[in-house]
């Protein structure tokens, strides 16, 4: 969320939605989202979802702009002290919705209470694993230190709301109910049913200025045709991830707008590289001694079997593009012009007789059907790919609060699963994904798939505490091409971002974080 509401927004497609301002309905807003939060505790989650909801209700030091590009948020400035500290200035005259004035103890206390608060997902400890003490020098100012420097901790802590230190020792069930759900965002806590929706009502004392909508009420809404039902029969006003499918037909509808953008996230597939398992098997379903996808071979075939081209053209109706790294080409340590991965049935049924399976073998395959448009129709189409050089693929698409929790428990040899580096660069993603999981560091923590590459592993570590941009960038692009050329996690493709509304009436600029944030969506009458 952008920190102050005149901020000039960086130019993007617009998005008009119909409703009768003036009347006192016009000031309430209606979302229907495929997936809302799974809990109100700021710290419980690390899902793109979730961070979306919660964002209207409370804010971090830092934050991003609909670009990913960091900028101010409860913090009006920051600075290193040192190699291993920074020091973070508050903005004066921030409150609380329960009145109390922010202060650099409730900064102390709510990123100390990271681990503590963690959910099944991990939480936010990756964002706060460097970490070693915080230190109110001031009533504004706080210093934070880590226990190796850390250039990016501005934009780790974009994702760390600020909770007020009166709250102690709340729990799960304190935020869900309102009782601790108190931040400084544009909007207050009214009401949470998990599974079901939320609302949130103006902050008048936002200090960001107030918002357009005097309350907002969202509907989680997973079944895409129920979703773009709702808004047909204006019963929401808005919709986040149109299905691929009906989006030219939405367009042809004059009562609805439709808009694209570009999205950050990427469809990988993690092919886990544990020892043995007894999910792989041969074609008779014996357990095979060893993991096949251990194997270095093995993982080049299942990318060599994958044709990005028809997932992105089809499956997803040209509402994505082939993916070649594992973050958007545009961020700070992408490959600036990675190598277009192959497609070869030919060669990839070569590398898996080379590799001792010239018969192939079977195993399933895991992935969402209710997370992202088209993940259960791109996971299809990659078990029909992989079938095709002789591995039996089963497919089981599954609802994101049933394969979230399992995958984190490591039940599944091989997923598939969007993935978006919501730092707008490549350390996130490769220090929580391509490194070693290491929990005394801090690193590989949504490593559910044992990667293990050593030389990665030295790359993304001496990256992640180098303060020299130019070296810091190398040494990025550096690890991302030891993690693609050991195939340890498959890029697939790059999704885009489609929002649907009510035709005529607000707009708003689409994140490539595929936030929708109602602070940022105004009725036409007020432009």
């Amino acid at each position: 969320m952008v920190g102050v509401k005149s901020r000039t927004l960086i130019t993007a497609l617009s998005l008009a939605v119909s409703l009768a301002v003036g009347s006192a309905q016009a000031q309430d807003l209606k979302i229907g989202v495929r997936a809302g939060p799974e809990a109100m505790d700021p710290h419980y989650m690390a899902l793109g979802h979730q961070i979306a909801a919660i964002k209207n209700i409370y804010e971090a030091l830092v934050t991003f702009d609909e670009n990913l590009q960091i900028a101010p948020g409860l913090a009006e400035s920051w600075k290193p002290i040192n190699d291993t500290t920074w020091e973070f200035t508050l903005r004066p005259n921030v409150k609380f919705h329960n009145g109390e004035p922010l202060t650099a103890e409730d900064v102390k206390f709510s990123l100390d209470r990271v681990p503590g608060a963690a959910g099944p997902d991990g939480g936010l400890v990756i964002n706060t694993r460097n970490i070693t003490h915080v230190e109110v020098t001031g009533p504004l100012t706080v210093q934070v230190a880590t226990s190796v420097a850390n250039p990016a901790l501005p934009q780790d802590l974009a994702r760390v709301s600020i909770l007020p230190h009166s709250i102690g020792k709340a729990t799960v069930e304190d935020f869900n109910s309102g009782k601790a759900a108190i931040g400084t965002g544009p909007f207050k806590f009214a009401g949470f049913k998990a599974r079901t929706g939320f609302d949130v009502t103006r902050n008048d004392d936002y200090w960001g200025g107030k918002a357009d909508w005097d309350k907002v009420s969202f509907t989680e809404i997973s079944n895409d045709a129920a979703r773009v039902a709702a808004l047909l029969s204006k019963r929401v006003d808005v919709v986040n991830y149109v299905p691929f499918s009906d989006v030219e037909k939405m367009r042809r509808n004059h009562d609805v707008s439709v808009v694209q953008g570009q999205s950050i996230y990427i469809f990988l597939l993690y092919p886990d590289q544990r020892a043995h398992s007894d999910l792989v098997t041969d074609k008779a379903g014996k357990p095979l001694d060893v993991n096949p996808l251990s194997k270095p071979q093995v993982r080049e075939a299942l990318s060599l079997a994958i044709d990005r081209t028809a997932i992105a053209d089809r499956a997803l109706e040209g509402f994505a593009k082939p993916a070649n790294q594992l973050i958007d080409d545009k961020f700070f340590g992408a490959l600036p012009t990675p190598p277009k991965l192959e497609y070869n049935v030919a060669k990839a049924r070569q590398l898996l007789a080379d590799a001792g399976y010239p018969d192939g073998f079977k195993l399933p395959l895991h992935c969402t059907s209710d997370r992202f448009p088209g993940d259960g129709a791109t996971c299809t189409a990659l078990g029909q790919m992989f079938a095709r050089i002789g591995i039996d693929t089963q497919v089981n698409a599954l609802s994101r609060t049933v394969f979230v929790p399992a995958r984190t428990r490591g039940d599944y040899i091989m997923t598939m699963a969007g993935w978006g580096s919501v730092s707008g660069e490549a350390g996130y993603t490769l220090s929580s994904i391509a490194h070693t999981n290491d929990k005394s560091k801090g690193l590989g923590a949504f490593n559910v798939s044992h990667v293990s590459n050593p030389k990665s592993d030295e790359l993304i570590a001496t990256a992640m505490r180098t303060l020299d941009n130019d070296q810091r960038k190398q040494l990025f692009q550096q690890a991302m091409t030891s993690t693609l050329d050991n195939y340890d996690i498959i890029p697939v493709v790059q999704l885009s971002s489609v929002w649907a509304s009510r035709a005529n009436t607000v707009t708003f600029t689409p994140r490539v974080d595929e936030e929708t944030l109602p602070f940022f969506i105004h009725p036409v009458a007020k432009k």
